[in-house]
């Protein structure tokens, strides 16, 4: 892992140089999804991008500055892009699916890949979700694992003369390593300041620190944890919206719904429970009446990942059901 200059010999040890695998050690290696759908766009040279208004906004911000044309799109109650045939992505058009929560199955992702030229899966929230033949695939490291950056991009587009430099990641890791010690409000923050220096960064490689990170992962273990504390929270508070049609291969959190969810999270973090909202912006820009306000007001993410168990879903439960 030594750059090119003199191989240093001796000294004091560094971080370990891990052995294991990545989950996808054959797809191409990004510094961030969003900068990932920089560089792929960059390649595919159409003109406009059809993306969901339901999204990031980093997602239309990165498209915007790649120099394309966004057209937003609405979605259903079963996640179906809805639009009008005189509006619906033509042959110069790209079509970016989001796999909210893992509820696109492989053969509706092929089904949109046959009806379309050109069709981009956003997986950072099915980060398990094998790539579909023929589709390009972007997936967010740092949605599923503790790591400040990276992504993986699976495309049919020969990346092997690609000579973009790499990434550094150390001076993103301390609030990472300050949440292991002192707990996340200490280091909050901190990873509020790393996450807004991502608004201006341009493609380049993951870092060898990330790689090596990601070399160290168990993933196995997350998944089954994140299985199994989704099917608590699903035995515990059942609930029926879009986001939950599906078991997720590998569960990013438990889509929970509440008529009040703006309350039901301000209640929540009173008890050391934080749960984001996806998206925020969303509430000051879409209509009170659309889907788009609805699932980001009143759609929370409750967290399933591999640091809970049992007890505690068991604990953000009990807090839900006793706020209703």
């Amino acid at each position: 892992m030594e750059t090119a200059r003199t191989k240093e010999i001796g000294g004091y040890l560094g971080l370990e140089s891990f052995r294991g695998s990545e989950y996808y050690p054959d797809l191409y290696r990004l510094n961030l999804g969003r900068t990932a759908l920089v560089w792929l766009l960059q390649r595919i040279r159409h003109k406009r991008v059809f993306i969901p208004a339901y999204i990031c906004g980093s997602v239309i911000y990165s498209a915007e500055h790649a120099g394309f044309d966004v057209v937003t799109y609405g979605l259903d109650e079963d996640l179906s892009p809805v639009w009008k045939d005189s509006q619906a992505p033509g042959p110069d058009d790209i079509l970016y699916l989001v796999n909210f929560y893992g509820q696109l199955s492989p053969d509706e992702i092929a089904s949109y890949r046959d009806s379309f030229p050109c069709v981009i899966v956003d997986n950072a929230q099915a980060f398990y979700d094998r790539p579909v033949k023929g589709v390009h695939t972007l997936y967010s490291a740092r949605k599923f694992f503790g790591v400040s950056d990276g992504a993986y991009l699976a495309t049919d587009i020969d990346v092997s003369d690609d000579d973009i430099p790499a990434d550094r990641s150390t001076d993103r890791l301390g609030y990472l390593t300050g949440r292991l010690e002192d707990g996340a409000r200490a280091h909050y923050s901190g990873m509020l300041a790393v996450s807004d220096t991502f608004a201006d960064e341009i493609p380049r490689r993951m870092s060898v620190l990330t790689q090596n990170l990601l070399r160290a992962v168990d993933y196995g273990h997350i998944r089954e944890k994140r299985r199994a504390n989704y099917m608590t929270l699903s035995s515990l508070l059942p609930d029926d919206n879009p986001f939950l049609k599906r078991m997720p291969e590998c569960p990013f959190a438990y889509p929970y719904h509440h008529e009040n969810g703006v309350a039901l999270r301000k209640h929540l973090a009173g008890s050391d429970v934080f749960v984001p909202t996806n998206w925020s912006y969303l509430l000051s820009s879409a209509p009170e009446d659309s889907p788009e306000y609805r699932w980001s007001s009143d759609i929370l993410p409750l967290p399933v990942d591999q640091r809970y168990g049992e007890e505690d879903m068991r604990r953000i439960a009990d807090l839900i059901l006793a706020y209703k």
